[in-house]
C-alpha cells in the first residue's frame, strides 16, 4: 500500500487544495470549529454543509468501530452516498474532503471540466472497490494532496512515519439522520441522530462526536 504524507488540519489549506481540484471557495470555505459548545459553534458561519473531524485513534474508539463493522448494515440511504474506500496510506485528509464535498449541497459549487468534477463524475458510474482505481491513478488528486501537505504550519511527517491521527466527514443523509463517512469503514455509517435541516447538522455532528469519540479517547 502506498502512503501519503498527511494532511494538516487547517481551513486555509483545505481551501487550497479544493481552489487548485476545481471548487469555487467563494462560494464554500472552510472554517474552524474551536469547541464544541453552544457558544463556539454560534461562531461557525451558516449554513454547514458537512463537518470535517480529526481525531487521535484510541482503542476504546477502534474497539467499538471493529464491533460496528462485523454487524454492518449500509445505511437506507446509502445508494445516494458516494463513498470511497481508503486504500492509501495517510490519505483520510483528502478521502475526507472528497466525501465532505460530493454528499453535500458543497458539490453544486465544484466547477465544470475540473479535475474534481471530473473525478467525482467517474466514481459516481462505478461501484467502491472501482472507485480505489480512480484515486491511486488519479494525478491532479496526488498533487492536490502533496502540495497542501507540504503547506501546513506544523513539520509535515514522512510519508512512511506512524499518525495516530485520523478523518472523518459528516455530512446530513438523504434521510435526514447524520451519516459518517469514512474510508477504513465498510462503507457509510448511517448514525441514530436526526438532522431536521441543513441548519441541524453542525449541532447534531457535535453531539454525536461529544458523545461517541470525546467519551472514548481515553
Amino acid at each position: 500500500m502506498s502512503s501519503w504524507v498527511p494532511l494538516e488540519a487547517n481551513p486555509e489549506l483545505f481551501s487550497a487544495w479544493s481552489t487548485r481540484l476545481g471548487l469555487d471557495t467563494k462560494r464554500c470555505a472552510f472554517h474552524d470549529i474551536f469547541g464544541l459548545d453552544e457558544e463556539l459553534l454560534a461562531m461557525v458561519p451558516q449554513p454547514v454543509h458537512a463537518v470535517l473531524f480529526l481525531f487521535p485513534l484510541s482503542a476504546p474508539v477502534e474497539a467499538r468501530q471493529e464491533a460496528e463493522d462485523a454487524a454492518y448494515t449500509a445505511p437506507a440511504c446509502a445508494s445516494d452516498v458516494l463513498w470511497f474506500k481508503q486504500t492509501i496510506g495517510n490519505a483520510c485528509g483528502t478521502i475526507g474532503l472528497l466525501h465532505a464535498i460530493a454528499n453535500s449541497p458543497a458539490a453544486a459549487a465544484v466547477q465544470d471540466g475540473t479535475p474534481l468534477a471530473q473525478l467525482l463524475a467517474e466514481a459516481r458510474k462505478t461501484g467502491p472497490e472501482n472507485r480505489v482505481a480512480l484515486l491511486e491513478q488519479c494525478s491532479a488528486l496526488q498533487a492536490a494532496h502533496a502540495e497542501t501537505a507540504g503547506g501546513g504550519q506544523t513539520a509535515a511527517p514522512d510519508a512512511d512515519d506512524p499518525v495516530n491521527l485520523h478523518f472523518v466527514a459528516f455530512v446530513r443523509g438523504s434521510d435526514g439522520q447524520l451519516l459518517e463517512l469514512d474510508g477504513r469503514r465498510p462503507g457509510p455509517v448511517g448514525r441514530p441522530v436526526p438532522v431536521p435541516s441543513e441548519a441541524e447538522l453542525l449541532s447534531a455532528a457535535a453531539q454525536f462526536v461529544q458523545n461517541y469519540y470525546v467519551r472514548r479517547m481515553h
